[in-house]
């Protein structure tokens, strides 16, 4: 009986190979640096980034974005420790002044602030309701608050995504992003593009609570 040939592709790896698992954790490694040392904040692009830097395959073992969330969070707490706690607190206490500022138009904290993967330059975001998007324009105008005016893509259930109005201005040298939902919309909540689950927001008093915990910042 004839000896079998070998495949020239090499062994083929089943599900849960260690090898396969150990290039992820670089892969996520790698992309988790790139997010705070550089101030990247989309994680599919940190993740590309660092594939070509470790000179790994595009197409093979590419991490999901929670597992670069995991990661960021990790680097934030071996690196950033003290940093990172004194200025999450800062970011959120500028946050609960926000809040009041902007209470007419009743708004939630996402984003980084709220979940402490706070990096370089991380904005604090809200989303806002509002009968127009002209409505929030016309007030910070009123206000004299020079401001940018953009979108976001945001994605629903079912696949369904949308495009809602961005408002973006500076207080105290933090930038503060407002996604801008009609009345009728704001109780949907969108999908994260972390873990595809509904986002967490937080009303007023959850900032307020999260500013009054022990180890807050953690």
């Amino acid at each position: 009986m004839g000896a079998r040939g070998h495949s020239p592709h090499g062994p083929r790896r089943r599900a849960g190979d260690p090898t396969d698992n150990t290039v992820r954790r670089h892969i996520c490694a790698e992309a988790a640096r790139i997010v705070v040392e550089e101030g990247v904040r989309d994680y599919h692009a940190a993740k590309r980034k660092a594939i070509a830097r470790l000179n790994l395959p595009s197409d093979k073992n590419l991490p999901g974005n929670d597992e670069i969330e995991a990661a960021v969070a990790e680097y934030l707490r071996l690196f950033r420790g003290a940093r990172r706690d004194t200025d999450l607190r800062r970011l959120r206490a500028l946050a609960l002044d926000a809040m009041d500022f902007l209470k007419r138009f009743e708004p939630r904290l996402v984003g980084a602030v709220l979940s402490g993967n706070i990096t370089a330059d991380t904005p604090i975001q809200f989303h806002v309701t509002a009968d127009t998007p002209e409505e929030v324009g016309l007030w910070l105008h009123d206000q004299r608050i020079p401001f940018e005016q953009s979108e976001r893509r945001v994605r629903f259930g079912g696949e369904r995504q949308e495009t809602v109005p961005l408002f973006r201005f500076n207080a105290d040298d933090v930038t503060i992003e407002m996604c801008v939902f009609a009345r009728e919309d704001a109780r949907e909540l969108p999908l994260s593009p972390v873990d595809g689950r509904p986002m967490k927001r937080a009303n007023r008093r959850e900032v307020e609570r999260l500013l009054a915990e022990p180890g807050s910042a953690g």
